[in-house]
């Protein structure tokens, strides 16, 4: 934070300075106890199991310079006291005050399936004419937003925050912290259907990053996506659309993938670019035409955007590439859902290999009701690709194999060996066995379920 004090704090939470000094400056929010960057607020959030008040003489110690605090207690020595009647109320309020402050243009980034990816490249392809402030880590909630919008600085010219919401009304209120000047979703896919119902509400619900965006903003929107297509001309903001099909705007031609990465054509109405990225997959192609439409906004040529796209490297656990003497890992361990394991599996059936092709699928959560369709149709895909060997981590997972082994026999298809673990370390000891020979192993599932463990294994081994 900038130009920050304690009075600031206290002005935009409404809450009451109970002690310490007003004019204290405040250069950093934390949530965490244990951590302090320096110069911190810290704000107790009230958790399920947990209340953060237990923690406020630890953050003190630990060198906050002020507290929110929503309890009736005593203040404790050492901090300026603020007094709120909700203190995660009183964050969303101090991120949006100082997001207000700060006056920085903001492009917002949701969707099902691959927010953290475009984020991160509309982030990369704005690089090439703007200082960029992006969310960092995964803080898109209306927790993580609020911190994240904090660490703003003068200096940055333009804001890429990712907005993640799992029920109703939430992305509302992510709108109204953030107010978006334009925004991206990158599809409607089933992710937090158990709590939303069905992809219909998804879809009305993601389309709420713009309720508090002005007339006149633009939406970015995948128009290969059977919802997002549907967004109508009146619906009061200009629209991009972004895509395989000849409608969008900006498209993608020539797609080939190759052991570097990805190659393909981007065309727009005015231009056209060879863009070689150096990650792999037909739904990264997707990410960096919406980072393309995003540039143009702002006035960045194709061809810049392009450019900087050619240094994206992508992150630790989203399909990240490891090459060892004698076998490679596809390490897309950090989350899954249908629609992006899809998308993992065709990366695996799109890159060459010497030895055999090897899946390793887990679990996927909070799929609601119908999760045992989603896992089974994921099967059914898989068994149209080419893939050698399957393996089947969790109870969930189980169903994939199941779809794979149906869907092969429905067409005549002699069957790949498919393998079932109901934990990861069942599955190790075979798993050992597959790490060499040229093999190449794809790890996905959800995160609870860990697989980074393995992968971790095998790269020991």
């Amino acid at each position: 934070m900038e130009q920050t004090t304690v009075k600031d704090i206290v002005r935009a939470s409404g809450g009451r300075l109970l002690a310490g000094d007003p004019d204290t400056r405040i250069e950093n929010v934390s949530i965490d106890s244990r951590e302090m960057k320096g110069k911190d607020l810290f704000v107790p959030l009230i958790g399920e199991r947990s209340d953060a008040h237990d923690y406020l003489a630890q953050a003190i110690e630990n060198g906050a310079e002020a507290v929110l605090c929503s309890r009736d207690m005593k203040p404790l020595p050492g901090a300026a006291w603020i007094q709120v009647e909700d203190t995660l109320k009183g964050l969303q309020a101090v991120g949006k005050d100082y997001r207000e402050r700060m006056g920085i243009p903001v492009i917002g980034v949701t969707g099902s399936v691959g927010k953290t990816t475009t984020r991160e490249m509309v982030a990369t392809a704005l690089g090439a004419g703007f200082r960029v402030f992006k969310t960092s880590k995964n803080f898109n909630s209306d927790i993580g937003l609020p911190v994240t919008m904090t660490e703003m600085g003068k200096k940055d010219e333009l804001a890429v925050l990712e907005m993640g919401m799992s029920d109703f009304g939430e992305m509302e209120l992510l709108s109204s912290l953030a107010q978006p000047l334009a925004a991206v979703i990158t599809n409607i896919g089933v992710a937090h259907i158990e709590q939303l119902g069905t992809r219909e509400n998804i879809f009305k619900e993601k389309l709420k990053i713009a309720s508090s965006m002005k007339p006149g903003g633009t939406l970015i929107l995948n128009g290969d996506d059977e919802y997002l297509k549907t967004v109508p001309a009146d619906c009061g903001f200009q629209r991009i659309f972004y895509g395989f099909g000849d409608d969008c705007q900006y498209r993608a031609r020539q797609v080939k993938l190759n052991g570097a990465g990805t190659e393909f054509t981007a065309l727009s109405d005015k231009e056209r670019v060879t863009l070689r990225l150096p990650v792999m997959g037909k739904h990264m192609v997707m990410d960096a035409l919406a980072a393309l439409a995003a540039a143009s906004l702002y006035g960045i040529s194709m061809e810049q955007a392009a450019k900087a796209l050619e240094n994206f490297e992508g992150f630790k656990n989203r399909q990240q590439i490891y090459h060892f003497s004698d076998f490679t890992v596809i390490d897309d361990t950090y989350n899954a859902s249908p629609d992006s394991m899809r998308a993992a599996l065709e990366v695996l059936d799109g890159m060459e290999a010497q030895g055999k092709k090897i899946a390793v699928l887990a679990n996927m959560l909070e799929l609601g009701e119908d999760s045992r369709t989603f896992h089974r149709q994921v099967g059914q895909f898989a068994a149209g690709l080419s893939i050698d060997c399957l393996l089947c981590i969790g109870e969930l997972a189980e169903e994939i194999g199941n779809g794979f082994l149906e869907e092969q026999a429905a067409q005549g298809i002699k069957s790949a060996k498919v393998r079932f673990f109901t934990t990861n370390g069942e599955a190790l000891p075979f798993l050992k066995t597959l790490a060499g020979e040229g093999n190449l192993l794809l790890f996905k599932g959800s995160n609870s379920m860990k697989l980074g463990e393995l992968v971790g294994a095998l790269k020991e081994q």
